[in-house]
Order: structure tokens, then C-alpha cells, then sequence
């Protein structure tokens, strides 16, 4: 994931909550009950892993058994050693004893619990991004080194392309227009990856290029579902086998899309991937950041928020606030003339409609102000109040270049911001001569969107002559 335009905003659980699924989820659950179970008598290799002879006890001390309780012994195991839930004593001996980590789980915050967890996480990332061990057992070479050329396996090229999987899958989930809290179908999730977007009917070696990587897919979440990451279903084992005789076969309509796999990002999985996200330097944002700062940092910070999670935002800000003070900030912070003032203000607008008829005052002794003024009016008259003066025709016009404006900052030349140009050119049939005199920043730019986005030629045509003239007025 290359792109670092801020991410949409997530919505996270209470870290009291996360740390109850952190310690439920399978993985860092027997991780910590075997630091509990090793002691003296506890012995490992070099590389700090259980010997062979403690797996089976090991295993028993989980429960669990069948041909991968001493795989999924070891693999908790490690996990203990990479945490600190347990300690290497003595390297020679191979001793350990429990780590001073262990004691968070039960006496440590939710954000240490959280700590400990998101250590659990990478080693199962790092897990997931390694071959199977049949193949890296085939791939030794003479001095028990593994010849990764053999493998046909780049370490780093594999971690990558897992990121940019679980990056996807979270854009998808906490994008508004991608499926939230419900599953991804797997073959999206690898097109994803695979497909270029400007691509129309994917090729033949495209389509096995999605299949393969489905696969592998299919065997990293499998081990990514016990730590809690994600909840996973499987690839229906019938269709691997159809998939070995018809290598990239697309899926057909009418099979049920969810035997391809299904994968949903837990809230545990929202926070472990948003840290990583941070960490690696992306602006991935979440509700409730901004709730301590300043209506100035509001404003800017939900301007490009998509609507729900502007509105959740300015919920939880507003519930901190005063309703009268809260109006008399938010109005403060949505004065300007920059580029980014008229998207500060619609926020305002949405924040206002928030607050009850207590800010009514604060509405009030902006009636007179110019860039304020008439959305004053507008707030006012909507709550029925009385002796509201009517605006003046340049006020009218100036707001409703604002609010163009700003539309055109939030959304771009959308179907709404379409039909809302081409309303206001049939209500005011006289609207493009007197609106190139309109006295805003974005007069040239907002009448030259309505020339792109208008389908009336003639109209199209009005509007683009207004613009020459808004510009010609500024001296551009």
C-alpha cells in the first residue's frame, strides 16, 4: 500500500473490551497458559523452542490433540518466547522461567494487555509469510542452510503482499462504501491485489494469478484466525480439487460466492491493523480522536470524513461542550478565506444542527457577519425563530457559493453536486450573470465546475463565460 492519503476513519471498540478478546483469542490464550506451565524442568533448543520430547506435554497441557497439537504447541510456545511471557534462563541449559510480561495479562491495564497481543500478532504475521515446512525441509542444502532460491520464495515480497491484503481488508472495512463489520469474499480480496483497476475482463493469467494467490490467502488466515485478527471460512476443500483440474477458473454465478472463502476483520483485528498502519506512517485516523481539541481542529479533521463518521465525530465533541460555548467555537473556527474555509464551514453547519436552541445567541450575533451571516439565517429559521431578517440578495448568493464550493471540496464532481447545479440554474434563470460579481475565493472555480458538470450545452456554456469574467474581476 503505497498510497499515504489519510485513511478513513475507524471505529474502535474500548480498550477494555479488546483486552477481553486479546486474552480470549486462542493463540495468546495458550501462549500464556504454557508460561504458566514451564519451569525447571522445562527444556529448549537453541533457537529458544520447546525440544521435540516436551511437545506432547506440551500439547496435553493445552488440550489438545489429533496430527497438529505438537505444530500448534510449538507455534504457542513461540509466541510466549517472543512476548517476554516467558524467559530464556540459561542458554546453554536451555532453562526458562516465566516472563515479567505474564503478570499484565492478569494485573496489567487493557492497553498492556493490548501490548502483550500485538506482540502475539506479529509473530503470527511473520508465521503466516513462511512457506510450508515441507518445502523449506526439501530446500536445505548440505549445511542444513535453506536455499530460499529453491523455494521460489522472497521473504520480504511475501510479507508485503500480506500487508497490502490486510491493508485492503481494512480500507474495505472501515471504508463506508465497502461491506463494515460484514465478511469479504476471498476472491475479491486477491482481485484486489491482482486486477489493475483500469483493467476491463481479466485475462486467463490474471484469473490464475487470483486463484493462486487465493490459496495462499486461504492458508495465511487460517493461521491468522487464532489470534484473534480475523474471523475466517475457509476455501471449501471440493473446490480446491476443481481448481487443480481448472487452474484460474472463474467463479461461476450461481455458486455460492462464501465456498471461495470469507473473511471479516474483527474489532480486535480494526485495532491491531490500525496500529500497524500508524506505525508505518499512514494517517489512519479513528472516532473519537479529536473529541480533546479545538473546534479549529474539529472542522479541519472531519472535512474529508465520510458523513457517518463526520457526524459520530461532532456527536462525541459536542457531548464534552456547553451547547452555547460549543456554538460560539465552532462559528469562530468557520471563518476564513482559504482554500479549506467553505468544507470547514458545511462541518459547521452539520455540527450546529446538532445543538439544541440554547446556541441560539451565538447564532444571533453573527447575523451581521459576512461569511457567517447566512448560515445564521438558515439555522435560525429552521428552529422557527422569530425576527429573523431576511438576508440580502448578495448574501444569498455568496452562501450558496460557499456551499457549492464546499460540496465541490468534499465530494468532487458527484451526481448530488450534479443535480444541485442544475436545480439552482432552473429556479434562478438570471443566476450566472449576477453570480461572477459574487465577492468569494472560489466564485471562478465553483461556476467553472458547473460549466464541466451542467448537460445543457447552452447553460454549460453561460457558466463558463461567468467564470471568465469571475476571473478576469480577481485579476487572474
Amino acid at each position: 500500500m503505497s498510497d499515504r492519503s489519510p485513511l478513513p476513519p475507524v471505529r474502535l471498540t474500548s480498550e477494555p473490551e479488546l483486552a477481553r478478546e486479546a486474552l480470549a483469542a486462542p493463540l495468546l490464550s495458550r501462549a500464556a497458559r504454557l508460561a504458566r506451565w514451564a519451569g525447571p524442568g522445562t527444556r529448549v533448543d537453541a533457537g529458544g523452542g520447546l525440544v521435540d520430547e516436551q511437545l506432547p506435554a506440551a500439547a496435553e497441557e493445552l488440550g489438545l490433540s489429533g496430527d497438529d497439537a505438537a505444530a500448534s504447541a510449538s507455534e504457542a510456545w513461540r509466541v510466549a518466547v517472543d512476548t517476554g511471557l516467558v524467559e530464556i534462563t540459561d542458554e546453554e541449559e536451555g532453562t526458562v522461567t516465566a516472563g515479567a510480561d505474564l503478570g499484565l495479562l492478569t494485573g496489567g491495564t487493557p492497553h498492556d494487555v493490548l501490548t502483550v497481543w500485538r506482540g502475539a500478532l506479529e509473530t503470527a504475521l511473520a508465521d503466516a509469510s513462511v512457506p510450508d515446512l515441507e518445502g523449506l525441509v526439501d530446500a536445505l542444502d548440505e549445511t542444513g542452510t535453506v536455499d530460499l532460491s529453491s523455494l521460489d520464495w522472497d521473504p520480504e515480497g511475501e510479507a508485503e503482499f500480506l500487508d497490502g491484503v490486510l491493508a485492503n481488508l481494512y480500507l474495505l472495512t472501515v471504508g463506508e462504501e465497502g461491506p463494515g463489520d460484514g465478511p469479504v469474499p476471498l476472491p475479491a480480496l486477491a482481485a484486489s491485489m491482482i486486477v489493475p483497476s483500469d483493467m476491463g475482463e481479466p485475462t486467463n493469467d490474471v484469473l490464475e494469478q487470483v486463484s493462486d494467490a487465493m490459496m495462499r490467502l486461504d492458508d495465511q488466515f487460517r493461521l491468522l484466525e487464532p489470534v484473534g485478527l480475523v474471523e475466517y471460512r475457509p476455501v471449501d476443500e471440493a473446490l480446491m480439487a476443481d481448481a487443480d483440474d481448472e487452474p484460474g477458473a472463474p467463479v461461476e454465478d450461481d455458486v455460492d460466492v462464501a465456498r471461495y472463502g470469507m473473511v471479516r476483520l474483527t474489532p480486535l483485528g480494526r485495532y491491531g491493523l490500525r496500529a500497524r498502519l500508524l506505525e508505518a506512517g499512514f494517517e489512519a485516523p479513528a472516532v473519537g480522536d479529536l473529541v480533546g481539541k479545538g473546534a479549529d481542529a474539529l472542522l479541519d479533521g472531519t472535512a474529508h470524513f465520510p458523513p457517518e463518521a463526520a457526524q459520530a465525530e461532532i456527536e462525541q465533541w459536542l457531548a464534552r461542550r456547553e451547547p452555547l460555548l460549543a456554538a460560539r467555537e465552532l462559528l469562530a473556527a468557520a471563518r476564513g478565506a482559504d482554500s479549506g474555509a467553505p468544507l470547514r464551514r458545511l462541518r459547521c453547519q452539520q455540527a450546529l444542527s446538532l445543538v439544541g436552541g440554547q446556541a441560539e445567541p451565538a447564532l444571533r450575533e453573527v447575523l451581521g457577519d459576512a461569511e457567517l451571516g447566512g448560515l445564521a439565517r438558515v439555522w435560525l429559521t429552521e428552529r422557527g425563530a422569530s425576527d429573523v431578517p431576511a438576508p440580502s440578495e448578495a448574501m444569498v448568493f455568496w452562501l450558496t457559493v460557499d456551499t457549492l464550493a464546499a460540496q465541490l471540496a468534499a465530494e468532487g464532481n458527484s451526481a448530488e453536486l450534479q443535480g444541485l447545479v442544475e436545480g439552482l440554474a432552473q429556479q434562478h434563470s438570471g443566476f450566472f450573470a449576477a453570480a461572477w460579481r459574487v465577492d468569494h475565493p472560489a466564485t471562478a472555480d465553483v461556476l467553472e465546475a458547473m460549466g464541466r458538470l451542467h448537460p445543457d450545452k447552452k447553460v454549460a456554456k453561460e457558466a463558463r463565460k461567468a467564470a471568465f469574467k469571475a476571473r478576469s474581476a480577481q485579476g487572474c
